[in-house]
């Protein structure tokens, strides 16, 4: 039998902008499920992950609660009204608005509503505004994660319109961190962008990145990946570490005490040894692939779903179009995140790699 549905004002993008609409069934668990079947968004948004009504969700029947009925069996006759009204409070509740820009989110029940609200809780901060940092750092925007932190010292160049989605060529001569924070904020302006400018070093490292739940690295010079490595492993933050030249690109994940970027290259090759993309060149394309997948993986350590990339390499040749994972294993015998370490802090990290940070003393630009 038809029955009435009330659907009240943050609900309402999802079935048309309908204040009621009209479901089948003879008690309420059959028109509940009838109307997520029509508008599986709302579903998402009235069942939680055991398809049981959360605690945050009221169900009516004629401007009674069910539960003082008979619950989700509560019988249903002609002319009655079912009415869903969640529970209303600043920054708790989506907002219609986001509702609808998070949509194919909250429809999908390993996001869902408590997901897509756990992503904008979230603080993600992004090692570099060049290659690779540009594509996470855009769909972690998009995918309404809350804070986003951009570390950057450098200046937009022509010839980082290649690969560096995040600027434009209008942008050529202004900061990285500037460009980075307005197209993040034109794609979605509910992101709060926060700007470090200047270098990561041993200096602020340490006060930058415990702010932050994830680190996603996207520098490409060794003297800031081991920084980078060192400094979250003593901060207890996840590491999501990518890395690209020519048409090769390598993306894992580093879960403090479970590995390290260490145990996986124990040193630096010699200074020289290994070209960067200013001196040997990247595929553009190659930069949104790993940064992409970059993304995934902050996104699914936010959620707490699937297998993190933890413990194992992801490795891309363009060349060929094939991808292989291998596995990495934590050093018993690092020195970092060994049994018996001998790294207790932030080091000389322009001495062990042979080479300055960055934008500094005369360090060169490598992303």
């Amino acid at each position: 039998m038809p029955v009435r549905v009330y659907i009240p004002t943050p609900f309402r993008r999802l079935v048309g902008n309908q204040v009621y609409v009209e479901a089948q069934g003879r008690n309420v668990a059959e028109v509940l499920d009838h109307l997520g079947d029509r508008f599986p968004a709302l579903r998402n948004m009235i069942y939680d992950e055991s398809d049981e009504i959360p605690a945050h969700i009221n169900i009516y029947v004629n401007n009674q609660e069910i539960q003082a009925l008979q619950g989700k069996q509560t019988p249903l006759h002609d002319g009655d009204e079912l009415a869903v009204i969640p529970a209303i409070a600043g920054g708790e509740a989506l907002t219609p608005e986001q509702v609808l820009r998070y949509s194919r989110h909250i429809i999908m029940p390993q996001v869902g509503p408590v997901g897509q609200r756990k992503l904008m809780a979230a603080r993600v901060l992004i090692i570099g505004a060049g290659g690779l940092g540009s594509p996470s750092a855009l769909y972690l925007a998009l995918a309404g994660v809350g804070t986003i932190g951009i570390v950057d010292f450098d200046v937009v160049d022509l010839s980082n319109l290649q690969r560096q989605v995040l600027h434009q060529t209008v942008d050529v001569g202004r900061p990285k961190t500037e460009s980075a924070k307005e197209t993040i904020l034109g794609y979605n302006p509910d992101v709060n962008v926060v700007i470090h400018e200047g270098p990561i070093t041993s200096d602020n490292a340490m006060e930058i990145i415990p702010q932050y739940d994830v680190v996603v690295n996207g520098a490409d010079n060794f003297t800031t990946r081991y920084l980078v490595n060192d400094a979250c492993y003593f901060a207890g933050k996840p590491l999501v570490d990518g890395s690209i030249l020519l048409f090769d690109g390598q993306m894992t994940v580093f879960i403090p005490g479970k590995g390290c970027y260490r145990c996986l290259f124990p040193s630096p090759p010699p200074p020289g040894l290994v070209p960067n993309c200013a001196e040997a060149g990247v595929l553009g394309a190659l930069t949104g692939i790993i940064g992409s997948l970059q993304a995934v993986e902050a996104i699914k350590l936010i959620l707490d779903i699937g297998d993190s990339m933890a413990g194992r390499l992801a490795i891309y040749d363009a060349l060929s179009g094939e991808f292989r994972t291998v596995k990495v294993r934590r050093d018993p015998k690092c020195p970092l995140c060994g049994d018996d370490a001998t790294i207790t802090g932030l080091i000389d990290y322009e001495n062990f790699c042979g080479a300055p940070f960055p934008g500094q003393d005369g360090g060169e630009v490598r992303s």
